[in-house]
């Protein structure tokens, strides 16, 4: 072995232990029991990812991406860090970038909130604006090309770079944390989309260890994978991850960060998903806002897509008479959105009217049914 290479292999190993260390260091992320009317008969949970140091559900997507690159000799001494990200996987990159000492640049939307852009640079990171979501893609190549450095891609390598079997990943969390409760295997766990990695990682989980749990997966206005996942339906389960069917509304980027894609992503399994709900941008907000009012719980956009979805499929419960429990996932805290999703202003100007539907959780809330 000659002494470039040794070195090579003592700075992974290195980094690898820091990785591990960092891990090791992180207690697992809480598990909330949301309050619901006892005749229900239905438990909620929600796994706070908000929680971890970074902020959000992709400080796990980036160790593991980490991970894989450091194991696949693709991240080395000083290589430079590049990724196409509408900012909580950039964020947390950032962040583990700088845990190893590697530049990183993330490459987003003009449109991304300022205060992942401030995050991002806070951990050493910097910002490569771009005005489309179909531009990042060869625009973090090319910079990734330019610089000598690694591509993160985490559209491609979400799905395989996390253990679907096991190894603490985020099923196998939240299927520890639920031993002592009345229902310990849900009937629904519900997620959205980005990369589409945390719901191949559950659905692939579901299946491994044989439980009877479905997986919803819910996805925003304009999003390509839910008409994908329509399509995989009819077709056997089988279309590729990577194409996409006809671009619903033009290939428009999705409103809500962090979920929804102009295109169906490498890393998207249709094949694992039980169900998929589509959900109206505004029903995000007025779901996200009123987690806040009924339990406290101040949380991102995303977080409002899983909820709205979740009540849907609680009433479906309630009306067949079936007792269990639900699980979603709080992405990210609200604080990230003040300047928009939060604010009256942002809101009319994008078209987003969240009360119609805040009625509507109203009504559900006062009845157990939902509206037609």
């Amino acid at each position: 072995m000659n002494t470039a290479h040794q070195q090579d292999r003592a700075w992974a190993d290195e980094a690898v232990r820091r990785i591990n260390a960092e891990s090791n260091r992180s207690a697992d992320t809480h598990l909330y029991s949301m309050p619901l009317p006892a005749h229900w008969g239905v438990q909620l949970y929600l796994k706070d990812e908000s929680t971890h140091r970074t902020g959000s559900l992709k400080h796990r997507l980036a160790r593991s991406l980490f991970l894989f690159g450091l194991v696949n000799g693709w991240i080395r001494e000083g290589t430079t860090i590049v990724e196409a990200s509408s900012g909580s996987t950039a964020v947390s990159e950032a962040y583990f970038a700088q845990l190893l000492g590697l530049p990183f640049i993330a490459v987003m939307t003009r449109t991304t909130s300022r205060e992942k852009i401030a995050l991002i640079e806070q951990f050493g990171g910097s910002c490569h604006l771009v005005d489309h979501a179909s531009e990042v893609y060869a625009a973090a190549a090319d910079l990734a090309s330019s610089t000598g450095g690694h591509y993160m891609d985490q559209f491609t390598y979400a799905e395989r770079a996390t253990d679907w079997r096991g190894n603490n990943n985020i099923a196998e969390s939240i299927f520890g944390q639920l031993a002592l409760e009345e229902h310990p295997v849900p009937h629904w766990v519900v997620v959205g989309a980005g990369t589409g990695g945390t719901s191949a990682t559950i659905g692939r989980y579901l299946r491994y260890h044989r439980h009877p749990t479905r997986l919803a997966v819910v996805d925003p206005e304009n999003s390509a994978f839910y008409p994908g996942w329509l399509a995989s339906q009819s077709d056997g389960g089988t279309l590729a991850a990577g194409t996409a069917p006809a671009a619903p509304a033009a290939g428009l980027p999705s409103r809500i960060e962090g979920i929804g894609r102009p295109r169906m992503e490498p890393s998207f399994v249709p094949a694992v998903i039980d169900h998929m709900i589509r959900v109206p941008d505004a029903a995000s907000v007025a779901a996200m806002r009123h987690l806040r009012e009924h339990a406290g719980l101040h949380a991102g956009p995303s977080t409002g897509t899983n909820l709205w979805g979740v009540w849907q499929l609680i009433a479906e419960m309630v009306a067949e008479g079936r007792r269990g429990s639900i699980v979603t996932l709080i992405c990210d805290a609200g604080d990230r959105y003040a300047g928009n999703y939060y604010n009256a202003e942002w809101l009319a100007a994008h078209g987003l009217d969240p009360e119609p539907h805040e009625a509507t959780l109203r009504e559900f809330f006062d009845r157990g049914v939902w509206p037609a």
